[in-house]
């Protein structure tokens, strides 16, 4: 088994904290390495969310489906970012999020008992992941904010200026329903930006 993908996981949790070389290796130990298929599914609605989830190739989405039968995007997860259900991981009850693999991707997953054991052996554990969490808290703030001040054409240039990268990789239909508009609308706004900047190139 290749040693990469827990490096980078290494590598992700030395960002937010300095740990021993043992204590990393504590942590890694812990996280079950997953390939997964395009459009496979690891969680779903109705089902506990067992694990939380570190993407270290390929890219995920997390989304629900309304009455109508519209999905809409909540959450998407690239190298180096993390995934689940959050509300059903911590509480452990029921999802009401399908995730997915929108690429062949691999994931490092840890249990849910295993991190809570881990939190309980060690203060800098639940340190680690108290900081995961307000960061994620944090972003999931300033999408609510972003989708309710924002215009349609607003959201997108926030999004594309945060993550070009990333907008090329994303299916626009995931990115529309992340976006809170049709697929056609996105199109439309990606139209006239491309006139746009042809006319101001001319």
């Amino acid at each position: 088994m290749t040693s990469q993908p827990f490096d980078f996981l290494r590598a992700n949790f030395e960002k937010r904290l300095a740990l021993t070389p043992a204590e990393s290796d504590t942590l890694n130990a812990e996280f079950k390495l997953r390939k997964l298929r395009k459009k496979q599914a690891i969680i779903q609605p109705g089902f506990i969310a067992q694990h939380r989830n570190f993407v270290a190739a390929g890219a995920l989405r997390a989304y629900v489906i309304d009455h109508k039968g519209l999905d809409h995007t909540i959450q998407f997860a690239i190298e180096d970012w993390w995934i689940t259900d959050y509300n059903s991981y911590v509480n452990q009850q029921p999802a009401t999020m399908f995730v997915e693999a929108l690429e062949d991707s691999t994931i490092l997953q840890i249990d849910y008992h295993r991190e809570q054991a881990l939190k309980k052996s060690d203060h800098k554990f639940e340190t680690l992941f108290r900081m995961m969490a307000e960061k994620a808290a944090a972003f999931q703030q300033r999408r609510v904010i972003s989708s309710l001040t924002y215009s349609a054409e607003e959201r997108y240039r926030e999004f594309l200026e945060m993550y070009p990268s990333v907008v090329q990789r994303l299916p626009q239909y995931a990115l529309a329903s992340y976006l809170g508009m049709t697929t056609e609308f996105l199109s439309k706004i990606r139209n006239n930006r491309v006139k746009k900047k042809k006319l101001a190139d001319s």
